[in-house]
Formats: structure tokens, C-alpha cells, sequence
């Protein structure tokens, strides 16, 4: 009888490469943080209606925000929520300007003001997530509350001075630390992640951890960054949130442009290189 041979196994299967582009992180000198603000005032001089008009959105909310505080305390963390959901398309609105002047298009109040309907899935996914981090940042405040208190609940007219009574060093402290760390989760989710959906249309996981790599791939410059971004909030903060009219919008504006410096997309036609 003659021998069949037998059949060889198949070769493994080998995935073919990924057609979504792929992105660089670059790295960022300290000087970057500063150029990003140059370029920012750059855009809000270039457009000032535009940029205007969201400033006014951004001090509305902020004056919204600080009435409930003092007249229904107990409606604040509502009325945040409602600003956080709101706040990242206004913000889209202000990188579509940047956007289109860095392509040498015509930004227009329309456009900016729609341009999230093409990413409104993106954008959905990601406020919710952040909404998520406000609801777990609360209930950890609450928690440090009935630990570390040591005066008892402060009332709505004296919780400054409550707070900061000697009494309640160790309640600051610690609530400082939670904070912080909560702040820096939001931050180091959301700092390049909505310029980036504009930008590629990705969806909202993907921007969350493009967002994560800048931060620790430069943890320094970035930190520098988060520092500048909230010295200049607290600033516009004070009077009745006045500043935010200029403000509000540069940094919107800036905030496009540190996306831009340190991530780099491999098949665009046109390079973009680190600020140096």
C-alpha cells in the first residue's frame, strides 16, 4: 500500500498591520507651556467675537455657579455637573477656531458652535467619564468630611473661615490630598483628549489614554501646565469671575495648541514639531 504523507499544519495566522494612523508623543522643553499661551492670545486677538462670545458662556456659568453656592448650597453639585457637561463643547467651539486658522481656513461662529454634532458619540462617552470622576471626587469629600472635621458641619456663610480653622488642619490636609489626586486623574484625562477628537474623530477611550501618555511622557512640563492653568482660572476667578471673559478663551485656545506640540500624527503631509 502506498503511504499518504501527511498534511502539513497551517501556518499561524498573522494579522495584518493596523490602518489607523499612528501617533507620536513628543517630548516637550519647558518653554512650551509658554508658547502655547503665545499662541493662544495669538488666535483670541486673531478672532475676539468668536472668542467673545465664549467668554461670556464661560462667565455665565461661573456666576450661575457661585449664586446656587451662596443662595442653595445644596443644588451646587447639580449645577457643576450641568457646567461640566456643558463646558467641554464650549471648549470644542474654541479649538475649531485654532483649528482653522492653523489650516488657513475661516473660522466662523457657526462652525465653531456645531462643530461637536460630528462627535457628539466621542464627546458623550468622555463628559460621562468625567462626570463619573466629579460623583466619585464628591463622595470622597463627603467621606473626609466625617472623618477629619473637627468643628462640625460649617454653615453656608462661614465655610471659608471653617475650613481653614487651626482646628481643621488635619480635615485640609487630607482633603487637599484627595483632591489633588482626583484633580490630576481629571486633568491627565482631559487635557489633550477633546482637541483630539476634534482633531481625528477617535473615540473617547483612545483620546483618554493619548491624554495619559502626554502627561507622563512629560510629567514635568505638563505639571507646569496644569500649574499655569489654574493660577490663571483662580485669577480670573477674582472679582465675580470678570477674568474669565479673556481668559476663558485663551486658554481655550491654548489648550488647542498644546495638543498640537505634543502629539504628532505619522501620515499627516505636514510635520508638527515640538515648540523649542
Amino acid at each position: 500500500m502506498m503511504s499518504t504523507p501527511h498534511s502539513e499544519a497551517p501556518p499561524p495566522y498573522i494579522p495584518p498591520p493596523s490602518e489607523a494612523p499612528r501617533k507620536e508623543i513628543l517630548p516637550l522643553p519647558w518653554s512650551a507651556p509658554w508658547s502655547w499661551l503665545v499662541s493662544g492670545w495669538s488666535d483670541m486677538r486673531a478672532f475676539p467675537g468668536i472668542s467673545g462670545f465664549y467668554g461670556c458662556a464661560f462667565w455665565l456659568m461661573a456666576f450661575i455657579l457661585g449664586a446656587v453656592f451662596r443662595s442653595k448650597p445644596e443644588y451646587t453639585m447639580t449645577i457643576a455637573s450641568g457646567c461640566l457637561l456643558l463646558g467641554p463643547f464650549l471648549a470644542m467651539g474654541l479649538y475649531d477656531v485654532s483649528r482653522r486658522r492653523e489650516e488657513g481656513s475661516l473660522p466662523t461662529w457657526a462652525l465653531s458652535a456645531s462643530c461637536w454634532r460630528s462627535h457628539v458619540r466621542s464627546m458623550g462617552m468622555l463628559v460621562l467619564v468625567l462626570i463619573v470622576l466629579e460623583l466619585l471626587w464628591g463622595r470622597a469629600s463627603l467621606v473626609v468630611f466625617a472623618v477629619f472635621f473637627n468643628t462640625g458641619m460649617p454653615s453656608t456663610t462661614g465655610v471659608i473661615q471653617a475650613v481653614f480653622n487651626p482646628d481643621n488642619w488635619e480635615f485640609l490636609a487630607v482633603y487637599l490630598v484627595v483632591g489633588g489626586v482626583f484633580a490630576g486623574l481629571v486633568y491627565a484625562t482631559a487635557v489633550v483628549s477633546i482637541p483630539m477628537i476634534l482633531d481625528r474623530d477617535t473615540d473617547a477611550i483612545s483620546a483618554g489614554i493619548t491624554s495619559l501618555q502626554v502627561v507622563f511622557s512629560n510629567l514635568p512640563v505638563m505639571l507646569l501646565w496644569g500649574a499655569l492653568l489654574t493660577t490663571l482660572v483662580v485669577v480670573a476667578l477674582i472679582p465675580w469671575g470678570i477674568g474669565l471673559l479673556i481668559i476663558g478663551p485663551w486658554l481655550g485656545h491654548a489648550s488647542w495648541h498644546a495638543y498640537r506640540g505634543s502629539v504628532r500624527w505619522l501620515d499627516e503631509n505636514v510635520k508638527v514639531t515640538p515648540t523649542t
